[in-house]
């Protein structure tokens, strides 16, 4: 979400960030939380993204600034989707306000990350998650139960949960719904859980499957959706960009995984690594990136690298 403070004499008069899709945008929540409007005239408003100079959902933002003559405005980034790109900017400057941008201007981007990926690549931003046993598997080759083998541990199992409520969507395969019956809600944590995204290309899945209740939305890709004579993942990115989806988190399985990596459609591997030993199973994929981090989750180690 866009975030903005309104300062007047070093001191924050107001704050506000971006509300649900269709909503007030940051800028307006921010200026509505002022006590005293007659302050306006003097304050500097800081905002992470460029405001809006259109109609979209809501007015321009851009307007709502000049209207309450907030005189200078502190912009982190430039907004990339076309409708804006440097029209809030301009608009502001030709009424004679003063613009400074580029302020804190690599961690407002990195702030922005999902909504700079969707509109200049035209994809979610991706990322892959998955926990692998000591000896290099994620799953086992069979089981006796549809239910998941739990390779990491309770408090990473936490933090997935955490993640989810963080993105748009969770995607799985349908070996995955048939092996493990997943429900990819946010069980663990307060908050919202993600739409899903399931790979069913023979559309063969039985609506019986805890991915199909009611708990949360759900999006079956099927032959229908997809053209299966072209890479699956770049087909996949297609259908969700058009769902308007910022972020997935794909979960699996292997195969699934695997045709991201292989078609270079990923920006982040978050990867629990156990001190568990299945002696053998399903390999974990294959995978190069650079190192962004790397901490200890009780047993397990969480490591994140990046898709440079």
């Amino acid at each position: 979400m866009v975030g903005c403070v309104i300062v007047v004499e070093d001191e924050i008069i107001a704050e506000g960030y971006t509300s649900p899709y269709g909503s007030a945008h940051a800028e307006v929540n921010a200026i509505k939380a002022v006590k005293d409007v007659s302050l306006l005239p003097k304050a500097t408003l800081y905002v992470t993204l460029e405001p809006c100079a259109h109609f979209g959902k809501t007015p321009p933002c851009s307007d709502l600034i000049l209207a309450h003559k907030i005189p200078k405005v502190v912009i982190g980034c430039v907004d990339t989707n076309e409708k804006v790109h440097g029209k809030g900017i301009a608009k502001l400057k030709a009424a004679g306000c003063e613009v400074i941008v580029g302020v804190l201007e690599d961690a407002c981007k990195t702030h922005h990350k999902r909504f700079f990926t969707y509109h200049a690549k035209k994809r979610p931003y991706i990322i892959l998650k998955w926990a692998e046993s000591n000896d290099g598997f994620i799953a086992p080759l069979s089981k006796s139960e549809t239910k998941p083998v739990w390779i990491s541990n309770s408090y990473s199992r936490q933090v997935v949960h955490q993640w989810r409520a963080e993105e748009q969507a969770i995607l799985v395969g349908a070996n995955t719904v048939v092996q493990d019956n997943p429900s990819l809600t946010t069980r663990e944590v307060e908050g919202s859980n993600p739409t899903r995204i399931v790979i069913d290309l023979k559309n063969s899945l039985e609506e019986t499957y805890q991915v199909f209740n009611s708990e949360a939305k759900t999006i079956r890709l099927t032959a229908d959706t997809i053209d299966l004579q072209k890479p699956l993942a770049s087909e996949v990115c297609k259908v969700l960009h058009s769902h308007q989806i910022n972020s997935v988190i794909v979960e699996g399985g292997q195969k699934t995984l695997q045709a991201f990596i292989d078609e270079n459609l990923w920006d982040e591997a978050r990867i629990f690594s156990s001190d568990l030993n299945l002696d053998n199973g399903i390999q974990k994929p294959h995978i190069n990136g650079t190192l962004s981090s790397e901490r200890s989750i009780g047993s397990d180690c969480l490591k994140i690298l990046l898709n440079d």
